[in-house]
C-alpha cells in the first residue's frame, strides 16, 4: 500500500471509557479504519487532559485511571480519510476530531533492516 506524499492526518480525541456497540470506541475506530483499508492507525494514551466539560482526567497513584484521554492518529490520502469521516461521525457521540495536512516522508513495512555490522564491536 502506498500513501501519497501530500496526505491528511486525522486525529480523534476520545475518553478511554467511551464505547461503540459493546466495544471500546478507540478499538472500534481502529478496526473500522482497518476494514476500510486505511494505511494504519495508532492509539496514544495521555496522562492528563480535559475536554469540553473542563473536567480533568489524570493518572493517579492510588487508581489505575480516570477515563484517560486517548488520541487516535491516522494518516492516509485525502480521498481515503474523507471516505472514513462519515463512519467516524456515526461512532462519535463525544470527543474531538481534527484534520491537518501531512507530508509523508516514507511509509515502510516488512522485515527489520539488518544490523550495520556483522557482530559485536571489537576493542582494538
Amino acid at each position: 500500500m502506498e500513501i501519497p506524499q501530500e496526505s491528511l492526518l486525522l486525529r480523534v480525541f476520545v475518553g478511554e471509557t467511551a464505547r461503540w456497540h459493546h466495544r471500546p470506541l478507540y478499538e472500534a475506530i481502529v478496526l473500522k479504519a482497518r476494514e476500510m483499508h486505511l494505511a494504519g492507525a495508532t492509539v496514544l494514551r495521555a496522562n492528563l487532559g480535559y475536554g469540553k466539560s473542563s473536567r480533568i482526567h489524570a493518572t493517579k497513584i492510588l487508581r489505575l485511571s480516570d477515563d484517560l484521554p486517548l488520541v487516535i492518529e491516522i494518516v492516509d490520502s485525502d480521498e481515503k480519510i474523507n471516505a472514513f469521516l462519515p463512519a467516524l461521525e456515526e461512532m462519535m457521540h463525544s470527543g474531538l476530531v481534527t484534520l491537518e495536512k501531512a507530508r509523508v516522508i516514507f511509509y515502510r513495512g516488512g522485515k527489520a533492516q539488518p544490523p550495520l555490522h556483522d557482530g559485536p564491536a571489537c576493542a582494538g
